[in-house]
């Protein structure tokens, strides 16, 4: 089973907008055994979506668009698939009663003709009602293709996936189990550790693929296995798991989960084990906290953090001495550690951690190097740091303190 995604705007072809709909439809679509062959994004007009359809017909057996659906003239959408299918647009009743319910549920000024527009779809499709806006989605069949056309709101594009897009295609297709276990590995660059499991690679049987997934300081590796006994696939990935794990033992960190991220790690142990945290962070400005913050259920382990990004707030904010900064540096192992217990201390939390850098271009308060950064690691019984360098360039040494400061975090709670 293959698909599709098909995001229609001049705003993303421009950088305006960043196409966020196609992940989450591609992620979607990869739990039901739908695999995703290839991503377009087309301008808003029709010859050009004409013939992104005519193409996509000739790939894949699904085709999911995304946008073009709004009131306006440069939504041009429907209009392109009644001409694709050589069909009219008609006014369809139920669409009409949700987009007055929800515009009387919001106190919005007068219904315009714009408005009352949204509800004609092509007469063959099927209407997928949006409980959250007024531009419905619609799924059209030619054949064994589906088309299915998206508001390109990505929070209204989320609730038909969800509860209408997902559930119908499981009903008509019979798809094939996809299964994904990407491993955590640090420590260690792409071309070593290719070269390190090359055997056990060569080794891997058809139906399970590797990719590397290099990412400033971490490397993933990801095992992915597709077929329709799934017992199989499971049992198929455990064991090349097991095969290589003895070959990476120093580096292997853990799993991935299925958010694809490590504070998502971090906050379910923490929730699990009941303990909270608190941040202290200079160098990294804020990157940490937004990154455990961005993930609801943050506030049950998450007691709070600050951005203390001048020296003079440090003093300020965290109590740290100013005899200590002047003595060692605002970029320190002292510095980071005696953020890392104040804030401790500030929050009354069980973990803390903190950042303390050069991030460059220039030097700013401190002597130290462009891309010298201090991780600090404090609890209730004691606190460590350690030391770095990430080179000169500003976002990849920021990006590879956060990596850095997740990976210590996470050797430190699973202690427990």
């Amino acid at each position: 089973m293959l698909a599709e995604i098909i995001t229609i705007g001049d705003e993303l072809l421009i950088g305006q907008v960043i196409d966020t709909n196609s992940a989450f439809i591609a992620k979607q679509l990869n739990k039901i055994g739908v695999s995703v062959y290839q991503i377009t994004s087309v301008q808003d007009d029709k010859t050009h979506i004409l013939k992104a359809l005519k193409n996509a017909e000739s790939n894949v057996d699904v085709i999911i668009l995304t946008g073009g659906l709004g009131p306006t003239k440069d939504d041009i959408t429907k209009k392109t698939l009644a001409e694709y299918f050589s069909d009219t647009l008609v006014q369809n009743d139920a669409v009409l009663e949700n987009i007055k319910s929800i515009w009387k549920q919001n106190n919005r000024q007068t219904l315009l003709q714009v408005n009352i527009d949204q509800a004609l779809v092509p007469s063959k499709a099927t209407v997928l009602m949006n409980e959250v806006g007024t531009a419905p989605g619609m799924w059209l069949e030619n054949g064994n293709k589906t088309f299915i056309s998206l508001p390109g709101v990505p929070f209204e594009m989320k609730s038909l996936i969800t509860n209408s897009v997902l559930p119908k295609l499981k009903d008509k297709y019979h798809c094939p189990f996809i299964l994904h276990k990407t491993l955590l590995v640090y420590g260690l660059g792409e071309s070593t550790l290719a070269a390190r499991i090359e055997a056990w690679e060569d080794a891997l049987p058809e139906h399970i693929k590797l990719a590397y997934l290099p990412n400033f300081g971490k490397m993933r590796l990801r095992l992915s296995g597709k077929g329709f006994d799934k017992k199989q696939i499971e049992d198929d990935i455990q064991l090349q798991i097991e095969n290589v794990i003895p070959l990476i033992k120093k580096e292997f960190f853990g799993y991935e989960d299925e958010d694809g991220n490590e504070e998502a790690v971090i906050a379910n142990q923490l929730t699990k084990i009941g303990k909270s945290l608190a941040i202290a962070e200079s160098c990294t400005g804020g990157k940490l906290a937004q990154l455990f913050t961005a993930n609801s259920g943050a506030s049950q382990y998450l007691k709070g953090g600050v951005v203390t990004y001048s020296t003079q707030s440090k003093i300020d904010v965290l109590n740290i001495s100013k005899e200590v900064i002047d003595t060692n540096s605002v970029v320190s192992a002292q510095v980071a550690e005696a953020m890392a217990q104040n804030v401790l201390k500030l929050y009354k939390s069980d973990y803390a951690i903190s950042t303390t850098g050069n991030a460059g271009p220039t030097k700013g308060d401190s002597k130290a190097e462009v891309g010298t950064v201090f991780v600090a690691i404090a609890t209730k019984t004691g606190v460590y740091s350690e030391h770095f360098n990430f080179g000169n360039h500003r976002a990849r040494v920021i990006n590879k303190a956060v990596n850095k400061a997740l990976e210590m975090l996470q050797k430190e709670i699973f202690k427990n």
